[in-house]
């Protein structure tokens, strides 16, 4: 079977572009990446590729002969436009079209107007999303066609060498690692540690990633006193892997609009213990086998559950063990190319 699939730039940083530079090598079928949008950080870019965008896709369709098409739009009103018009082309050549929705922005969803995305998302094969919520919404708009869940992956590759047996139990360093924005928490995780720190002294708490907050966060830091942290910015591969090594326990408190946090997944795929909010696909999956979801904005609450952890290795230890055995049972991206091979199989 024949795949095609518009991804985003792969160079480019993001969750799309990331799931599936991940993907890549995992496929049993034989699928083709095209690339569509913006290829640089130059923001209204995208705009200016779409002729060539369209041109190539045209030329995949006649010459390279795809048995199914697997597109993924984005709820934004440009994104969502061009993608419908990628879809169109594709029906104007009968071809199946599967539609894999990776976030809902649901001010976008307003502005685009319910109505006019059920009658394009009507026009697919089928829908992948990554958690029941966003099935049931899209029912709601009066959606018929089939739609399945999936989930992001962990790389086969970031835990290769990753002895479980390295996690005793004992917390000495927590993990955030997202991009440094409000709205992934960065400032309720600083709140947290504050007051963990009051009794125990020796923690610390690791940063990795950059984004508009950081500065921010550094200044306050500062002006409250919290010690013990290391902002490390973006890293990637080994320096990356490092750090999931030395953390802990991971933390990640966030009010953005997540699908599937895919750093949530490796985490746990590290035998890390989770502390973070119920958002997205985690609501259907995540237990407190695996950690805590917190309902919460306030540091002092995500600061409690952090001591339970600290107070108890034994329970550490247990979360540990089986937050890598079940991250190795459902996210490693080889299990995630066979549902979705199956997903585009069926709806062929």
């Amino acid at each position: 079977m024949k795949i095609l699939i518009n991804t985003p730039s792969l160079k480019m940083l993001g969750g799309v572009a990331n799931h599936y530079l991940g993907l890549k090598s995992q496929w049993n079928e034989n699928v083709k990446y095209n690339t569509v949008g913006n290829r640089s950080y130059l923001p209204g870019m995208g705009v200016f590729w779409l002729p060539l965008d369209i041109m190539k896709f045209i030329c995949y369709i006649i010459f390279w002969r795809p048995n199914a098409i697997l597109l993924n739009p984005s709820l934004s009103k440009n994104a969502i436009n061009r993608d419908f018009l990628f879809l169109k082309i594709a029906k104007l050549f009968r071809k199946k079209c599967i539609l894999f929705i990776h976030g809902f922005d649901k001010n976008s969803i307003n502005s685009i107007g319910i109505n006019k995305l059920a009658i394009n998302l009507n026009r697919s094969a089928g829908i992948i999303v990554l958690a029941n919520e966003f099935e049931q919404i899209i029912c709601s708009w009066g959606v018929t066609v089939p739609i399945h869940l999936s989930t992001t992956k962990v790389d086969d590759k970031l835990i290769k060498g990753f002895d479980i047996n390295s996690r005793q139990g004992k917390i000495s360093s927590i993990l955030f690692l997202s991009r440094i924005t409000k709205t992934k928490g960065i400032f309720i995780s600083l709140d947290a540690f504050k007051i963990c720190q009051k009794q125990y002294q020796d923690l610390q708490l690791r940063i990795v990633g950059d984004g508009t907050a950081l500065e921010e966060a550094k200044i306050y830091c500062t002006d409250n006193k919290i010690r013990n942290v290391k902002f490390l910015g973006a890293l990637t591969g080994k320096d990356l892997i490092q750090e999931f090594k030395k953390g802990d326990l991971y933390l990640f408190p966030t009010s953005h609009n997540e699908g599937m946090p895919t750093s949530v997944l490796e985490a746990m795929a590290f035998g890390m213990p989770v502390i973070t909010r119920p958002v997205g696909g985690l609501n259907d999956f995540f237990t407190d086998d695996m950690g805590r979801l917190i309902n919460s904005f306030e540091g002092c609450d995500f600061a409690s559950a952090i001591e339970e952890y600290l107070l108890n290795p034994k329970l550490c230890k247990e979360t540990s063990i089986y937050n890598n055995n079940y991250a190795i049972s459902n996210f490693l991206a080889s299990c995630v190319v066979k549902n979705l091979e199956t997903i585009i199989r069926n709806n062929e």
